[in-house]
């Protein structure tokens, strides 16, 4: 059965006559003729009654128009639909970001893109960035504005920015009179660290342990306002990104003896198929933060 089986057979129902309807159409009466014979055959049923000098439906005929005229009613719609996707004025992308770069960085990135394409929606879900790229590969997200690792087998990454890493540490504190951190002072330094899940976390773990030093650990928060409230009230010392410590009147943001660079970057699922609206976000995040 086809769709222009079906296109033939309503028109010709509506006019109730082979020849207007070809004409309607602009195609041949024969073309309208054997279409509705093959729809008939393929039913097993007579769609219309024939000894009349009109063109007139059997009572099948009377029950296949009406659910036919709902079925092309429906595909109307949805072209429709899909056009207005295509276009850009529907369509929703998911994406996820950590915690430290939800409350800084996302909020540029979300007015930004909602004043150029005000009818797309934007689902935003925190995550850690390991947890992110789980979430990718299963197709749970669109799209993770992530630290960028150095592996990425089954992601595409846009790198959007280079960051460094520092050590926050209290105004108050003497560490804030160096003009870098040195490895013997994380060491006599309290920590406060990312929760697990977040690839920064690893990060930093990976950095203590090529050091070989292992401060203590008094508390992990995945909340970064709750981080630097604590290091402001010297409870401990803490690796974050340079832009979540600028200005900050209560902490001081200084660099680790060796500089520590990351790259946070847009990622997305390898082979996954991209729709309007997410191309859209891909060209975006392309423009320099």
């Amino acid at each position: 059965m086809e769709l222009r089986q079906l296109e033939y057979f309503q028109m010709a129902s509506r006019l109730k006559n082979i020849t207007r309807a070809a004409q309607r159409l602009r195609v041949s009466q024969p073309n309208i003729t054997v279409a509705i014979k093959k729809l008939e055959a393929e039913l097993g049923v007579q769609l219309f009654d024939r000894s009349q000098k009109q063109l007139t439906l059997t009572p099948e005929g009377k029950v296949f128009l009406k659910r036919i005229d709902l079925a092309l009613r429906n595909i109307d719609d949805a072209i429709l639909e899909v056009n207005d996707y295509k276009q850009l004025q529907k369509g929703t992308i998911k994406i996820g970001i950590p915690p430290m770069m939800g409350a800084y960085l996302f909020p540029k990135v979300f007015s930004g893109f909602r004043h150029i394409h005000p009818n797309l929606d934007v689902l935003l879900y925190e995550e850690g960035s390991l947890t992110i790229r789980e979430k990718l590969e299963s197709d749970e997200l669109d799209f993770g504005i992530i630290l960028i690792p150095e592996s990425t087998p089954n992601l595409n990454v846009l790198k959007m920015s280079r960051n460094q890493l520092m050590i926050c540490v209290s105004q108050k504190s003497p560490l804030a009179l160096k003009p870098k951190i040195l490895p013997e002072d994380i060491a006599e330094s309290d920590l406060i660290m990312m929760k697990e899940g977040s690839y920064l976390r690893e990060i930093v773990q990976a950095k203590l342990s090529a050091l070989k030093i292992s401060p203590r650990t008094v508390l992990e928060s995945g909340q970064i306002v709750t981080i630097k409230g604590l290091v402001a009230h010297q409870v401990g010392i803490a690796f974050l990104l340079d832009f979540i410590c600028e200005q900050p009147p209560d902490i001081k943001a200084v660099p680790f003896y060796e500089p520590i660079f990351v790259n946070i970057g847009l990622a997305w699922k390898k082979e996954k198929y991209v729709s309007k609206a997410a191309q859209a976000f891909i060209d975006f995040c392309k423009k320099p933060l």
